[in-house]
């Protein structure tokens, strides 16, 4: 979060709680408390307005298969390109059989790459 870590929010609270002083630290302390309850409740009530606009179909959804961060594009892509293509529809056949069979690549051998190209 922030690239906040629990010793960098402990020295900060320390620090806060130096700055305020001890006279108004229970004040303080009470606001956050009220603050953060309030948030809790806003996000209940979202939820709940959502199962109401929603209905039963919103505890059936899963969550976790729609999160973006699941998805790697190049995992996506990767697994495009290995789905075996669709037969080509065209007529045009190659000169020779020899031909093809130069273009082809075995199996599990690695395209040549350029690294100055792309």
């Amino acid at each position: 979060m922030f690239g906040l870590t629990f010793d960098k929010l402990l020295i900060v609270a320390v620090i806060a709680a130096f700055v305020i002083g001890p006279e108004r630290l229970p004040l303080y302390a009470g606001k956050l408390g009220q603050f953060v309850r309030s948030l809790r409740d806003f996000a209940n009530g979202a939820k709940s307005r959502m199962r109401e606009e929603m209905g039963p179909e919103f505890d059936e959804v899963d969550w976790k298969k729609l999160d973006p961060r699941q998805y790697d594009p190049r995992r996506i892509i990767r697994e495009a390109l290995l789905e075996d293509a669709p037969a080509p529809t065209s007529s045009i056949k190659p000169a020779s059989p020899a031909a093809a069979a130069q273009r082809a690549l075995p199996a599990g051998a690695v395209p040549p790459f350029d690294a100055e190209s792309t």
